[in-house]
């Protein structure tokens, strides 16, 4: 069954601008952080311009952001490109990036070649079997957004990462772990939920 938000909620959510790591195609979970590149920077300025399209008042919506670097400096950077107050946001952990454990700031190529036994076994049962050392598997984090939904209020804005909005948009959608596996994760773009609906938001779709 899918995850509903509460009744009238509009929710809109998106990953944090490209990093180091991403471009270099390293697990990014907790304790490895690495900065923004300059495109991952302009993809924070394309989040704030696409929530001016769609958001009549801006400052009307609750603001949330994980604790990691990352997601904060793509909210400071969206907050400032539409005027408003780089610290006016709230931080939540309940949507902080999956725990990877031992793989934080390798390849997939180098996190299998630790233990290529457990690798496959997770690669095999995302949902239930966590990476080395990691705290979370799947059904983890999707307790832990289930319950950050249900606390929603009013409508909301937050910045989150690539594993947790996966993770989130299948729960949306009610899809199987491998569905959710398989999504992708952009950046540059939003995604809106309203009433059973999630859309994603493109700012060369709206002209």
């Amino acid at each position: 069954m899918a995850l509903r938000l509460p009744s009238g909620i509009t929710l809109f959510f998106a990953r944090h601008g490209e990093t180091i790591a991403n471009r270099q195609g390293r697990f990014q979970g907790r304790t490895i952080d690495t900065a923004l590149t300059s495109l991952g920077i302009e993809q924070a300025r394309t989040i704030a311009r696409i929530m001016q399209r769609n958001v009549d008042d801006l400052s009307r919506l609750s603001r949330i952001s994980s604790s990691l670097p990352r997601a904060r400096h793509t909210m400071e950077i969206v907050l400032s490109t539409l005027g408003l107050r780089g610290d006016s946001y709230a931080i939540d952990d309940r949507i902080i990036e999956i725990d990877l454990g031992a793989w934080d700031g390798l390849t997939k190529q180098e996190a299998r070649a630790l233990n290529p036994a457990a690798y496959d076994a997770r690669d095999a049962d995302k949902w239930n079997v966590r990476s080395t050392d990691s705290r979370e598997n799947y059904s983890d984090v999707a307790r832990r957004a289930t319950s950050w939904i249900c606390d929603l209020k009013t409508d909301t804005f937050a910045i989150s990462h690539g594993a947790f909005t996966r993770i989130l948009r299948g729960l949306l959608a009610g899809a199987s772990w491998q569905e959710m596996s398989a999504l992708d994760e952009p950046q540059g773009c939003v995604f809106r939920a309203h009433e059973g609906v999630v859309e994603r938001l493109n700012l060369q779709d709206q002209g």
